[in-house]
């Protein structure tokens, strides 16, 4: 393995992740608020789960999505926290070359499939209130399937490239990456090679697969309040806005976490590196955590089925 100062042209095997290298004292106080919402994030997401799965009542493809999303934020949740805190508790710094990468893979492709998900499920809730007697027949168990395969493999497959291109370029010098996780931008930089094909890839991809959800996204809410205003019967408006309340409010977070995140590397040089670095854990485990409770405490049908879960045990 090339040592960090050497210059040498033997090839990397391995990465030493060095988080929050101008606060490692940080390291101490994070690790027990993070590893406490890292067990809450999943055992509500496993609790969803299992709810869903057991309660017939449930077995709706608006649920499913539901599901669908709990798994998205188990993986990524896995992928990244128990590394951070393997490093936080045994000081596990090194990972494999392999290793890196697949988890780079991950996070870009479970991040995207993430932002996809919400817009398949802000299409659920536009049928629903704005074409509510044809629901039935267009949002069917088939549609979800469907929707699921084309969430994956969109995703998957535009977000394949990114390691691809990483891991084909040379790491031939220093192996320490100033981060808690294989991030694109902190793993290529290492790199002797030109990057700049990889990171415009990165870009482009990613603002085109978010970007054009968000807008789907909007489209959608903005045809349902269009639907909401024209309702004349008192209490109904008020009672179809509150089938889309859960799913706003975690759409809301998820774009204002991640614009933060974006916000905060663009002015890297105007505040400190390690709130990057911060941020970005806090986005692979915050939403998980929240997206089942928001959903359970306002969704009476998933706090009856839970009701029902806790009288089984």
């Amino acid at each position: 393995m090339a040592s960090p100062s050497n210059y040498s042209t033997a090839p990397v095997s391995e990465f030493l992740l060095i988080c929050f290298p101008n606060y490692q004292s940080w390291q101490h106080w994070l690790s027990l608020p993070l590893s406490l919402i890292f067990l809450l994030a999943m055992g509500a997401n496993a609790t969803l789960l299992i709810t869903i799965w057991l309660e017939v009542s449930l077995h709706e493809p608006m649920y499913y999505l539901l599901s669908l999303l709990s798994l998205l934020d188990i993986v990524l949740c896995l992928t990244v926290i128990p590394k951070v805190l393997a490093i936080f508790w045994f000081d596990l710094k090194s990972i494999s070359f392999s290793a890196c990468f697949l988890q780079m893979f991950i996070m870009n492709s479970f991040l995207t499939m993430e932002s996809c998900t919400f817009m398949v499920m802000a299409y659920d809730r536009y049928v629903a209130i704005c074409h509510p007697l044809r629901y039935p027949s267009i949002i069917t168990d088939q549609f979800v399937v469907k929707a699921t395969i084309f969430v994956v493999a969109r995703n998957g497959f535009f977000s394949l490239p990114v390691p691809a291109l990483s891991s084909q370029l040379r790491y031939c010098a220093e192996n320490i990456i100033k981060n808690c996780i294989c991030t694109n931008l902190s793993v290529s930089k290492l790199s002797c090679d030109d990057i700049t094909f990889n990171r415009l890839y990165q870009f482009v991809a990613g603002w085109t697969l978010l970007g054009s959800d968000l807008i789907l996204i909007v489209l959608s809410y903005s045809f349902i309040l269009k639907a909401v205003l024209r309702i004349k019967a008192e209490g109904a408006a008020a009672k179809a806005l509150s089938t889309c309340g859960s799913h706003f409010i975690l759409i809301l977070f998820f774009s204002t976490v991640l614009l933060v995140l974006v916000i905060t590397n663009m002015a890297r040089k105007k505040i400190p590196p390690d709130v990057p670095i911060l941020l970005n854990i806090l986005h692979h485990l915050i939403p998980p955590a929240l997206n089942p409770i928001v959903y359970g405490v306002r969704t009476k049908e998933i706090k009856q089925g839970f009701k029902k879960l806790l009288r089984r045990v």
